[in-house]
């Protein structure tokens, strides 16, 4: 009886010994992110009920595959179509918070165009917000894919659209290397005051795409991002491209050709006069591609015929 003990101990004490170590559920899956506000964000997983404040953010979590965790979204998230369907919660700096905590989100996305303040008062509600702050480059923004990817389980499908983009990013640069042709652009964000329509300046992401694109921006070297440039300015920086990304708004060439003195800018002459979906080239996510691949189209079409 006494062997019979030992030799079961024995193998009790091997296979005790052979067993792998089991991480603790929460040590396995605990998702731990720095954000914009240099806070450090942790999650008990990747997040499954998801609320964006943000079109930008809302359409980087479709394009990861990550529609499906998506609950409430920021009343100007549009695309893609299947967001139109989602709850909305508010925008700008009228958010119904009540309806986000209504929701019950384990991780509320908030940008830029979200305050401190809002952050704070969301996080006093006893959410979770993570700050996602603006790129400055591609390269930024494809860390920006890689960061909501890793709050929201889905690295593997970020990894694959990055290289994706990546790639389409090198055509368009390759073809712009081959051109010493580099046109002046006008971008309208906003004619509101038709005397003195708003642009893009130094630091947006419309400049950014611009120059990739071989363009140069007249409103490049100003020191504001968006400022107002009178029409008397633009006839004497006599753009060769005129972009209309407030086309959605009633601007169109015929009512741009109409104000004093642009009837003989070089853009309109030569029929240069686009209307743009201005949501593809103000949006920092993975869509700015698309808006780079246009606009090189449009200002070198020479290039990919």
């Amino acid at each position: 009886m006494l062997r019979k003990i030992l030799i079961w101990t024995l193998l009790a004490a091997l296979l005790a010994g052979c067993a792998p170590i089991l991480k603790s559920p929460s040590a396995a899956t605990l998702v731990t992110v720095d954000d914009g506000l240099g806070r450090t964000v942790k999650l008990n997983g990747p997040a499954q009920r998801i609320v964006s404040m943000a079109p930008s953010n809302t359409e980087i979590l479709f394009a990861i595959g990550a529609g499906s965790q998506v609950v409430g979204r920021d009343d100007f998230s549009d695309y893609p179509d299947a967001v139109k369907a989602l709850p909305k919660v508010g925008g700008t700096d009228k958010y119904n918070n009540e309806e986000i905590v209504a929701l019950h989100p384990d991780l509320v996305l908030a940008a830029e165009i979200n305050t401190a303040d809002q952050v704070k008062t969301l996080e006093g509600l006893g959410l979770t917000v993570y700050y996602l702050k603006n790129p400055n480059s591609l390269e930024d923004m494809y860390k920006n894919l890689e960061t909501i990817a890793k709050l929201s389980g889905h690295e593997p499908e970020a990894e694959k659209l990055i290289t994706s983009l990546k790639s389409r990013v090198a055509a368009v640069d390759g073809k712009i290397a081959t051109t010493t042709s580099h046109p002046s652009v006008f971008y309208e964000i906003d004619a509101t005051d038709p005397a003195k329509p708003f642009t893009a300046g130094p630091g947006t992401f419309i400049d950014l795409l611009i120059q990739r694109a071989g363009g140069i921006n007249i409103a490049g070297t100003l020191k504001d991002q968006y400022p107002q440039l009178s029409l008397e300015q633009v006839v004497a920086l006599n753009p060769s491209f005129l972009l209309l990304g407030d086309a959605v708004y009633g601007a169109t060439p015929d009512v741009v050709k109409a104000r004093p003195g642009w009837g003989s800018l070089r853009a309109v002459k030569n029929g240069n006069v686009v209307a743009v979906d201005d949501n593809i080239f103000s949006r920092p996510g993975p869509r700015l591609i698309d808006g780079l691949e246009l606009l090189a189209k449009i200002l070198h079409p020479e290039l990919f015929k």
